[in-house]
């Protein structure tokens, strides 16, 4: 017996917080969230994992409507371009790319810049000798933790990567040793969408998990039988089921 498994119920919420938590664009309201409900959501990415203990996240809240226009001036420019180079590129889907809204930053009522502080722990900290990139993998892990916790909160969280992040640091005067790693839209939203927006959209679907399980090297060996039954048979929480997820 696994003593140390959550109760259903706790982890029904949890796998539910994950299948359901969507990057919100369009459906944000105007509320405010409380202070109260944004101060878990900030313990929980502070409670993040990070390589050596260096937590090297930073949270920037902007509220400031005029920052918050140069910001979508910013992703506005970028945007442009991005849609110019799927044209160029002749992929099919540039036609539709314009039509996608790919950011919220004006209707959420709050944005936050998660940061990593690249000098947090001193030159040489534990577990970042080889790789050196893995206080940005740690500040992406605080940036999932914050992502589950809104959705456990009912509050939306919509992630805009298109943006250049040189011009941001600019804007929100970081220091040089403070990257920018996540600019986010926060705020209560109209709904959860019942799939991710880029699939229902016809943009991307998920892929087949049992594509993406490899065994012991790439080419490698076939796995087992009960496993790769398993991959395709396993059944999710039925609050769930609407994705389609298999």
């Amino acid at each position: 017996m696994n003593t140390n498994a959550f109760e259903d119920d706790q982890r029904q919420g949890l796998y539910r917080a994950i299948y359901e938590r969507r990057d919100v664009r369009s459906q944000f309201l105007p509320d405010p969230v409380p202070e109260a409900v944004l101060a878990r959501l900030l313990h929980a990415a502070h409670h993040a994992p990070s390589v050596g203990f260096m937590q090297p996240w930073d949270f920037i809240l902007i509220d400031d409507l005029a920052i918050r226009t140069q910001v979508k001036a910013l992703f506005d420019e970028a945007n442009l371009s991005a849609a110019q180079r799927f044209a160029k590129e002749g992929d099919p889907r540039a036609r539709l790319y314009p039509q996608l809204k790919l950011e919220g930053i004006l209707d959420a009522p709050l944005n936050l810049c998660i940061t990593c502080d690249r000098r947090r722990g001193g030159p040489t900290v534990l577990g970042r000798t080889a790789i050196l990139e893995m206080d940005l993998f740690s500040a992406c892990l605080a940036v999932q933790n914050l992502w589950l916790a809104a959705r456990a909160e009912g509050v939306g969280i919509g992630w805009v990567s298109i943006l250049d992040n040189q011009r941001l640091a600019d804007l929100l005067s970081l220091p040089e040793h403070i990257y920018p790693l996540a600019y986010l839209c926060v705020g209560y939203v109209s709904e959860f969408l019942p799939q991710p927006e880029l699939a229902s959209r016809g943009w991307q679907q998920r892929l087949p998990l049992t594509q993406l399980v490899h065994r012991n090297h790439w080419q490698g060996d076939a796995l087992s039988p009960t496993l790769n039954q398993a991959l395709q048979t396993t059944q999710i929480p039925n609050y769930c089921r609407q994705e389609g997820i298999k």
